[in-house]
């Protein structure tokens, strides 16, 4: 049986509903072998989700998405096959979560002064152990009524330009591939068409995210059409990178992106997956 892989998925370590083992049970159920968490900047989830995806006989790849910043253009970067205690990658995953917090305490600020009280109380208790994201207070605003739709909130409140953006001076994108090659682990650009930025920009970016160290590209995303596929698939020909496939799942609601319902990584891409050791799970090792 040929290999089905999912290489971007997230838990309620950071803004994902499910808790990791959840995850990891959803993705045998729908045929996912093998399977790599990668949480906004946090590894908490990974040693629930490895045990789990033993218990199943799923193969788990530890996985990260971090926050890094190129050219004030904020960029996700995901960190395959990561040894989580890696002291450079710990300690760049403590400034991060300093950043964010900081972060929601300006948003929950922002939203106050359009008269939308108690934000950060209320992504606070929402994210409980995980780390807090935009999509935290996106559900807060829905919930209250504020919006219609998570995209609403994004549309109206959190997205650039819009009144409660924050702007984060995240690590630069050099740091973060450089914690990710620390820990092992192989770096990904992460959905490079969701930036919405011109292909220049993107090829730029790119050669220094290559020159930085980076080594793979997400060619299929969860809700990438052919002509998404085709043209990420220009970016590794172009750069010479390898190819990656992640639904970038985060919650069973959304029924456009499911774990492991993903396109065939074009044959012309070379798999990110045939750096992973052999060795790889089912029983990866995680502390």
């Amino acid at each position: 049986m040929q290999d089905k892989y999912d290489l971007h998925c997230h838990s309620t370590a950071s803004d994902g509903a499910l808790a990791p083992a959840e995850v990891v049970r959803r993705a045998h159920g729908q045929g996912v072998t093998a399977l790599a968490l990668t949480d906004h900047d946090t590894t908490a989830g990974l040693q629930e989700a490895a045990q789990t995806a033993e218990d199943c006989g799923i193969r788990f790849i530890p996985g990260i998405e971090l926050s890094a910043i190129y050219a004030n253009q904020c960029l996700h970067i995901i960190g395959l096959n990561i040894d989580a205690e890696q002291p450079m990658l710990v300690e760049g995953l403590a400034n991060q979560q300093v950043l964010r917090e900081q972060r929601a305490l300006k948003m929950a600020e922002k939203l106050q002064k359009k008269g939308i009280a108690g934000a950060y109380e209320a992504v606070t208790q929402a994210a409980g152990n995980g780390e807090i994201t935009r999509s935290h207070f996106a559900d807060f605003l829905v919930a209250h009524g504020y919006v219609a739709t998570q995209q609403d909130a994004f549309d109206r409140y959190l997205s650039k330009g819009k009144p409660a953006f924050v702007p984060t001076q995240w690590a630069g994108l050099d740091d973060v591939v450089s914690w990710i090659r620390a820990a092992g682990g192989i770096a990904v650009l992460a959905h490079p068409l969701r930036y919405k930025l011109s292909l220049k920009w993107m090829n730029k970016a790119l050669a220094a995210f290559k020159q930085a160290g980076g080594q793979g590209v997400e060619v299929v995303t969860g809700r990438a059409s052919v002509d998404d596929i085709r043209l990420s698939l220009q970016f590794v020909r172009k750069h010479q990178l390898l190819g990656s496939v992640g639904s970038d799942f985060h919650t069973p609601d959304n029924q456009w992106v499911e774990l492991g319902r993903l396109a065939p990584l074009p044959a012309e891409a070379v798999p990110v997956w045939s750096l992973f050791s052999s060795e790889l799970s089912p029983a990866t090792d995680i502390h």
